[in-house]
């Protein structure tokens, strides 16, 4: 069985610049580098003959490449807590039509349908029990963030879990344009 999702990674130079903001909030667990993107579709564990399929149906969408812009920055929450900060990706059409294309492809393949509704973001950190004055800070201190990325290609990752941090591979790479 293999842990897959399929998602936009950002480049190295957005990445360094993330992990720079990853300081004063207390009980917060900030996502490496190398673990920074957006995630189009979560598929989860599959086997062997699944994760091919996937990878087949991927590999004949066709899209065009586009520009994401990172901006704002906000939590969500579980229970009546903040569990996740991220920074937020605008809604551009060019995003959500290749989000819907990712989608289409994965259910026409029998995958079952993504339960939640789309929101583009990418995790900054996980967060227990924050002290809400100092998220409520880092919040305003980063709301004005806005970078916009240019999109040429999406991936397959594959998410291998342990006592660690995820590490995260990149299975296949999509070209758009």
């Amino acid at each position: 069985m293999i842990r897959l999702f399929v998602g936009i990674p950002l480049p190295p130079s957005l990445q360094q610049r993330l992990v720079s903001f990853a300081a004063g909030i207390p009980n917060a667990h900030w996502t490496p580098a190398e673990n920074l993107h957006l995630t189009l579709r979560f598929v989860g564990e599959v086997d062997e003959a699944v994760a091919n399929s996937i990878h087949d149906a991927l590999a004949e969408l066709q899209a065009p490449a586009f520009t994401m812009t990172v901006a704002g920055c906000g939590t969500f929450e579980g229970g009546r807590r903040a569990i996740t900060l991220w920074l937020g990706v605008e809604r551009e059409p060019a995003l959500l039509r290749l989000r819907d294309k990712v989608e289409s492809a994965l259910v026409r393949i029998g995958l079952p349908p993504e339960g939640r509704r789309f929101q583009p973001h990418i995790t900054l950190a996980r967060l227990k029990d924050p002290p809400l004055p100092k998220l409520q800070s880092f919040i305003a201190g980063h709301n004005l963030f806005r970078e916009s990325v240019p999109v040429a290609s999406f991936v397959l990752f594959s998410s291998h879990l342990g006592r660690g941090e995820p590490i995260y591979t990149a299975e296949a790479e999509y070209p758009l344009g």
